[in-house]
């Protein structure tokens, strides 16, 4: 591995736990305010001293986080599509030189296997891949999931492993029921989502399970910027994911 991904890849993923806490607030490029991010720089300003990484898009990234601030970014590359249509039929919006240009860490694009357009977003993670090896540029994955696919070991196993021979760096993915077998399966780091809003207690608990099991970080958007308190939630994500604190001890931190 050269050594401008080497080091890129761990900017994201500290070398120090070989964990990460990834914050996502990309939401709004298929759904618009999402709530929470109606305006994201304020959101997102108070979270950003206990992120390891910051995941979203290269118009937000521009207009709304100072170019001064030495976050890690996770730059979303793909969309195309809104909540109005068939997400999986996402294309690359960003060129691997503008993304080079904003400095991020890696960029990311999601993968829809067994979705209409499967072949259409695989094909995209390998042309990305081509592109971020040429300049020591990780890729994640993110093995999004549409309504009709369980979240199960076989499924997201299938996934994580699919982005991973066609070059990911990184993959993120959901968590699941015996979700070792998913990390066992894939010869890169996995880091989970969020998902959606769950009360905070079980959001701690399923980083927690997470990380046991083998992830290495999480990606977290919602549960923490849609938290009655966003500061404390993500400082509590970040005991239980790089202190190793349980999620009750965690959960004082609310």
């Amino acid at each position: 591995m050269d050594w401008g991904m080497q080091n890129r890849i761990s900017r994201i993923i500290p070398r120090e736990t070989g964990r990460a806490v990834m914050l996502a607030v990309d939401h709004g490029y298929f759904q618009g305010p999402t709530t929470g991010l109606e305006r994201p720089g304020e959101t997102v300003a108070p979270l950003l001293p206990y992120a390891d990484s910051l995941m979203l898009t290269r118009g937000v990234l521009r207009q709304c986080v100072d170019a001064t601030n030495r976050i890690p970014i996770v730059l979303r590359v793909t969309g195309g599509t809104s909540i109005l249509s068939e997400l999986s039929n996402e294309d690359l919006t960003v060129s691997m030189e503008d993304a080079v240009r904003l400095n991020v860490s890696a960029v990311a694009i999601s993968i829809f296997v067994g979705s209409v357009n499967e072949r259409q977003t695989l094909v995209n993670l390998a042309k990305l891949v081509d592109e971020g090896e040429k300049v020591g540029m990780p890729v994640l994955a993110v093995t999004a999931v549409g309504r009709e696919m369980t979240r199960d070991a076989r499924y997201l196993g299938l996934c994580c492993r699919i982005a991973a021979e066609l070059g990911a760096r990184i993959v993120k993915t959901y968590y699941c029921d015996d979700f070792e077998e998913v990390v066992n399966g894939c010869p890169v780091p996995v880091v989970i989502a969020g998902g959606k809003k769950i009360d905070e207690r079980a959001a701690l608990e399923l980083a927690d399970n997470a990380i046991s099991r083998g992830a290495v970080g999480v990606d977290m958007g919602r549960n923490i910027f849609q938290s009655a308190n966003p500061v404390g939630m993500i400082r509590a994500v970040k005991q239980v994911v790089q202190d190793r604190k349980s999620p009750t001890e965690a959960f004082c931190l609310l």
